[in-house]
């Protein structure tokens, strides 16, 4: 009888379930989408029930695909976006919805908190202070929402809020918490001075365990509805960032894990915690012998959507293909276009929520086509960026593997890697964060030993090659790049007032 593991990773518009073979073949996928709540500009939550709903019917759906029994299943190991919170009452009911890492309303608290004590605090807890930073939200409630604040009796995640649902208990993995800025990266427990800043105690923190604990007991109608027998192991596992490292291979130090998608990171696995003394960068737990030093990005192919729908030519705004088409016939550099992809202002490298886009050395033989290939230089500048911070901590990466939606375009791909200027590697598998889930999975229940016994699961490879010339443009262009991407960063805030000023005008 064939046996299979699920990975389920709860992103911020979508749920995904995979069901694989013990060897990391996938077997069946499932997606379950829902919306990004945003009724104002810095507002961005999801909704609680459309959460659980899609993790039940995205299990229940690769069950019912593989036509599987109950039995088959060894276990159900989670992954999830970092930095969602909400706030439960004494009865365990939700004071709020989940708001995501995308929401913006604590920029003044994370400015405070990184005025008066935030280097200590970063070099505690690895997460760098910014918005998205659950202990900046808290923060942020305390102050501003003091009724709510004094009524919550939890501040949990999403996927503790998805377990609870589940099981009645209160559990965050060392991964997960570690990317809330309410944990200690080097004892691996919530840390006293950050709770001190956010107003709260421990008891209000979900109960810190290693991401392969597990959990079982899932009532006879849960486990009906699932296909799952009432016993299997449900393991916590971890954070997206971290999982998608593990779930490409990139587990050695040395490896560097690219992901571009809607938004985008730089990450590298290594055997101790490196902490930036400028605060450029996150480390995050992997598990008890791992961490992942990095950044990620806001702006990732959001940004090249936007481009798409204003400089495409008519009938071409929803055409990926028509688009990478004209891009590919501008030479590398745009002929002098530059672009700052800030579009969503900015984590990595900049952790400056005020930031703004901008596209520089416009003149008059620049063409629709230019802006495009520009924007998509740009969001590649962008992440090569945040490598250039990462290597004065864990050294330059031998090699470089990447994934995510950006690879299901040829020029894409090929610019990266001119952009990075070194060969990348494209795993077969491109179920990365829902691999690494299943690897932690196995690795709880005893089936394997190490979390290396990925290398074996993720499949053919493929490497591409810079090209000698088009690297070449790029090796001498990012230096300016970065450079007025610094200059630029000293006007972000005068610049916001003023946008702000002008949009209460129009009102």
């Amino acid at each position: 009888m064939e046996q299979y593991v699920i990975g389920v990773d709860i992103g911020t518009t979508s749920t995904k379930a995979v069901l694989f073979r013990l060897n990391g073949e996938v077997v069946e996928t499932a997606y379950a989408y829902y919306p990004l709540i945003k009724g104002r500009p810095e507002l961005a939550e999801q909704d609680l029930g459309d959460i659980y709903q899609a993790v039940r019917s995205t299990i229940r759906e690769v069950v019912v695909q593989a036509k599987s029994e109950p039995e088959q299943v060894l276990c159900v190991s989670f992954s999830s976006a970092m930095h969602s919170l909400i706030l439960m009452d004494k009865e365990n009911q939700p004071l709020t919805r989940s708001i995501t890492w995308a929401d913006n309303r604590s920029i003044a608290y994370a400015e405070w908190l990184k005025a008066f004590g935030g280097a200590e605090l970063y070099h505690r807890t690895g997460t760098p202070l910014h918005p998205m930073s659950p202990l900046c939200k808290i923060l942020w409630f305390k102050e501003e929402q003091p009724e709510l604040f004094a009524q919550t009796d939890k501040f949990i995640g999403v996927k503790e809020y998805v377990f609870y649902q589940l099981f009645g208990q209160y559990k965050v993995d060392y991964s997960v918490a570690s990317s809330t800025g309410l944990f200690n990266i080097h004892k691996l427990a919530w840390d006293k001075l950050a709770m001190a800043k956010a107003g709260i105690t421990s008891e209000q923190l979900s109960k810190a365990v290693s991401p392969t604990d597990k959990v079982s007991g899932l009532s006879e109608e849960m486990a009906a509805e699932l296909g799952l027998r009432t016993d299997t192991p449900f393991v916590l596992g971890g954070n997206d960032g971290c999982l998608s490292n593990l779930g490409v291979g990139a587990v050695d130090p040395g490896a560097a894990a690219v992901t571009i998608g809607t938004s985008g990171a730089v990450r590298m696995v290594t055997d101790q915690p490196y902490i930036d003394l400028e605060g450029r960068t996150f480390c995050y737990v992997l598990d008890e012998k791992h961490w992942v030093v990095g950044g990620a990005v806001n702006n990732g192919g959001v940004v090249l959507d936007w481009a798409r729908k204003r400089f495409a030519e008519k009938g071409e705004a929803e055409s990926y293909e028509a688009v990478m088409k004209r891009i590919a016939t501008v030479p590398a550099g745009s002929n002098g276009l530059l672009f700052h992809p800030y579009l969503n202002g900015e984590r990595a490298p900049l952790w400056d929520a005020d930031a703004r886009g901008s596209f520089f050395g416009i003149h008059m033989m620049h063409e629709s086509q230019h802006f495009l290939r520009a924007v998509l230089e740009g969001i590649c500048y962008n992440v090569y960026d945040v490598l250039t911070e990462i290597l004065s901590l864990a050294g330059k990466p031998e090699k470089i593997l990447a994934t995510g939606g950006f690879s299901q375009s040829a020029v894409w791909r090929q610019m990266l890697t001119d952009v990075f200027q070194q060969d990348i590697t494209l795993p077969e598998s491109y179920e990365s964060s829902c691999l690494g889930a299943a690897v932690l999975g196995l690795k709880s229940i005893g089936f394997i030993e190490s979390i290396d016994a990925v290398k074996e699961m993720v499949g053919s490879r493929r490497t591409y090659q810079p090209n000698a010339r088009d690297s070449e443009v790029y090796r001498q262009t990012f230096p300016l790049y970065q450079k007025l991407s610094r200059q630029f960063a000293e006007y972000y805030q005068e610049l916001v007032e003023l946008q702000q000023s002008t949009d209460r005008h129009l009102l």
